[in-house]
């Protein structure tokens, strides 16, 4: 009887599942068409704001087809996300107490506000930097500039994705925190080493100037401060819920 009620669980947690994903995949399918629908709009906007002008060139047939799936993808990721982030916690909900699944539901927003926060910061203040220094430098040494509207594309995701992923840091310090994993006296006590990893971060990302990496190396800086405050709030939450 017991092996039956495991079965069914089992059953009802895949069916459960089951839902959840086909209501992202749903969101995802719908925002992906809506992306090819206002991917010319988009692409001209981000030519004209573009800090260097810069003419986009083809160098394959399939090169513009590219660029349109990949402008789809990136809108639908950026509708799909605060979806199955919320997806995810309405899955995990029942396996949590009251205090942690309302707790875990601010993950949801918070890391979509910041992920959003993290591409817009990466694309008006540290690409134009990059994309200006390397334009100089180019025509510096007497460089025909001639890009493809590929490498373009590439160049600025590898620039803008993965500073948008280093601002869902208070996020990641909140969750660790709520596992127990981290707390702000571990955090302050690994400040020194986390302020090196960053500055070979943000050195690695933008131009060999010191305005441009103090642009990028506060910014990361404040995040760390910030993750230090979140953990040290979810620890007094906690305390207080306990007590």
């Amino acid at each position: 009887m017991e092996h039956i009620e495991e079965e069914l669980t089992l059953v009802e947690h895949l069916s459960e599942l089951r839902k959840r994903l086909i209501i992202v995949i749903s969101v995802f399918v719908v925002a992906l068409t809506i992306g090819f629908l206002i991917s010319q709009k988009l692409l001209n906007y981000i030519k004209k704001a573009a800090s260097v002008s810069i003419d986009w060139n083809v160098f394959g047939f399939t090169d513009g087809f590219l660029i349109y799936f990949k402008c789809a993808f990136i809108v639908a990721l950026l509708f799909t996300l605060p979806i199955f982030l919320y997806q995810t916690w309405a899955f995990v909900k029942p396996g949590l107490t009251e205090d942690e699944s309302k707790g875990t539901l601010l993950y949801v927003p918070l890391s979509f506000f910041l992920f959003i926060i993290g591409v817009a910061f990466s694309y008006f203040v540290v690409f134009p930097l990059v994309l200006d220094f390397m334009s100089t430098i180019n025509q510096n040494i007497g460089a025909m500039e001639t890009y493809g509207i590929a490498q373009y594309f590439t160049f600025m995701f590898n620039v803008v994705f993965p500073i948008s992923i280093i601002f869902e840091m208070p996020v990641v310090v909140l969750f660790l925190t709520k596992l127990g994993i981290l707390d702000p006296d571990k955090l302050r006590k690994m400040r020194k080493l986390a302020y090196f990893v960053l500055v070979v971060i943000g050195v690695s990302m933008t131009p060999p100037d010191v305005v441009s990496d103090l642009l990028i190396i506060i910014p990361l800086f404040l995040l760390f401060e910030i993750s230090i405050l979140c953990s040290k709030w979810s620890i007094k939450k906690t305390k207080k819920t306990e007590g």
